[in-house]
């Protein structure tokens, strides 16, 4: 039953009230002053408040305020014997929904009253809607890589620290913004997300302090930026790093002052958001180049968390895949397509895994996902995209190779420590060193990646990354 509370201190009132109430099925509490009333909502899940204006021990208006900020989505209905204009104005804006004139008409406490319910159970159908999405929206995965970043979020997320998110396109780095503003405080507030790189510099900041009407040639009328949007919640800058140097000193300045002029305006709006910034460009490094404000960077980057590229958790990838395949069933997956998954290097990264399994959909029947269909999928992709890792020719016919491989040192490359680097600057000679030793290592066992990894001691997926950096071949 729905509970409503009604707070006067006129004895009528509240039993007028309370009956006609519960002759519609809700069940009424009374409260003859403010402070008593706040006891009962501590005590009582009450879906709606009638608060009288002139109260003893604490006034109508002060106890809204209360019941505002302890409960933020409660109605509360103002009623007063005395009321004005200027009265009325006053507690709509300090949050009440509506306010009622005594003697109190029945057929408006009733109409008030269903409206303001009504309201209420919008609001709470939205976040329930907001809430079942954004479980939609989870980090799969059960790599180191991806439990690391599901414990930063989850410490980072109580606070209202600047998080910079980095990681290359696809890898997932909206979903950790949109996990952070779900475990935070906020989560009932705005999310706001900004693409950068998708608006004109022209425009830009337009879309993030807004404009007022005659700004430019086309503000015919005033608008809201995306900062007075997000207020009391989050605003998420992806692709930060494609923002210009104009606008970054004016981000810069919001986030120290906390204020902020729309273009073509002179009033300051005082603004309280939570910043999220994302980028798949290093930002040190476009601070030393000068594209980038340092300034902002340390801003920025308060808490750092690093999206992992799919070739560096391979085993996540089958899970992956099973998770956006579960609306249509999940299949099976053969041992050999399994195996063919990991070995591709994803330059698309998670993005690039969710449009291949709505591929699979589309053009794969059965219970099972088989190497062979599988593989028709993967090359019509790699040869835009990505490569497969591949076995060298000469294993395939003869598997005696690799242990001939294994004693052998290669005798047409430059051994690595023979290279002339101490006349190169230091980044120069770090690459060139790297090159060369990995080019050796790889051809001492006979392209075979797995093994090169393992007798150098990295990961197969960080010897691919390099492999991919310095074009080197796989095979002998």
């Amino acid at each position: 039953m729905t509970k409503i509370l009604i707070i006067d201190d006129e004895p009528g009132i509240r039993k007028t009230l309370a009956s006609i109430l519960e002759d519609e099925h809700y069940q009424a509490f009374t409260a003859e002053d403010a402070l008593r009333g706040l006891e009962i909502l501590g005590e009582e899940p009450v879906s709606l408040v009638f608060l009288d204006v002139l109260l003893p021990k604490l006034g109508g208006l002060e106890a809204l305020e209360r019941i505002r900020e302890t409960w933020p989505q409660l109605e509360v209905v103002m009623i007063s014997g005395h009321a004005n204009v200027d009265m009325a104005v006053r507690a709509v804006k300090a949050g009440a929904f509506d306010f009622l004139e005594k003697p109190l008409s029945l057929d408006r406490v009733l109409t008030v009253c269903n409206n303001a319910l009504t309201m209420q159970n919008l609001r709470e159908e939205n976040s329930t809607l907001k809430k079942s999405i954004l479980t939609t929206e989870e980090i799969i995965g059960t790599s180191p890589a991806i439990e690391k970043v599901r414990k930063t979020i989850k410490q980072a997320a109580a606070s209202d620290a600047r998080i910079l998110i980095t990681g290359e396109n696809g890898s997932g780095k909206e979903l950790v913004a949109r996990a952070v503003h779900r475990l935070s405080s906020r989560a009932d507030k705005p999310f706001v997300e900004v693409n950068c790189a998708a608006i004109p510099e022209a425009l830009i900041e337009s879309e993030l302090f807004g404009h007022e009407k005659g700004a430019f040639t086309d503000a015919v009328s005033s608008r809201k930026g995306r900062f007075e949007l997000a207020d009391k919640g989050t605003l998420f800058l992806d692709e930060i790093g494609d923002m210009s140097l104009a606008a970054q000193s004016k981000v810069l300045r919001v986030i120290q002052e906390q204020k902020l002029e729309r273009v073509g305006g002179e009033k300051t709006i005082e603004t309280d958001v939570r910043i999220l910034a994302a980028t798949n460009k290093d930002l040190e490094q476009e601070c030393a180049a000068g594209r980038f404000r340092e300034d902002l960077f340390f801003r920025l980057n308060v808490i750092p968390i690093f999206m992992p590229p799919l070739r560096e958790r391979p085993e996540d990838i089958v899970l992956l895949l099973h998770h956006f395949l579960k609306d249509n069933g999940v299949p099976e997956i053969e041992e050999a397509a399994g195996d063919m998954l990991t070995a591709y290097e994803w330059p698309g990264n998670v993005r690039e895994l969710k449009n291949l399994a709505e591929r699979i959909t589309v053009m794969c029947s059965g219970e099972t996902i088989r190497a062979e269909a599988l593989r028709g999928l993967l090359d019509q992709r790699s040869g835009a995209h990505g490569s497969m890792r591949k076995t060298p020719a000469s294993l395939e016919s003869d598997p005696n190779s690799l242990k001939k491989a294994e004693n052998s040192e290669p005798t047409t490359l430059q051994n690595p420590l023979s290279l002339d680097i101490f006349s190169l600057g230091y980044t120069e000679a770090k690459e060139l060193f790297e090159k060369n030793y990995l080019e050796w290592q790889l051809a001492k066992n006979n392209g075979i990646i797995s093994h090169t990894a393992e007798a150098i001691g990295i990961y197969p997926s960080n010897l691919h990354a390099k492999i991919r950096k310095y074009g080197l071949r796989t095979e002998r």
